[in-house]
């Protein structure tokens, strides 16, 4: 879960509580304690918002974002992963 890691690492950072984040998430803290710790995928919208929250790279912690859906999605067919890479480059 490269994004969680990042998650918490950039909110301890700043000092903030997981309450104050799922606040300005607008969503319960329960729900954001979970995406923090990897058993939810936030949204693409709320990656933004966490970025904005954490005066981190919006870009960056997409990237890390896509990178976790990817591996959720591969990680059963990692063996055919290269041919599906090499149709999607064609």
């Amino acid at each position: 879960m490269l994004l969680a890691e990042k998650k918490c690492q950039l909110r301890e950072e700043k000092q903030l509580l997981q309450r104050q984040v799922s606040a300005a998430l607008e969503i319960d803290n329960a729900l954001y304690c979970k995406i923090e710790c990897g058993d939810r995928s936030a949204k693409r919208d709320q990656v933004i918002k966490l970025a904005e929250l954490f005066q981190y790279n919006p870009q960056k912690m997409l990237v890390l974002w896509l990178a976790d859906k990817l591996i959720t999605a591969i990680e059963d067919d990692i063996n055919l992963l290269s041919m599906a890479l090499s149709i999607v480059k064609k």
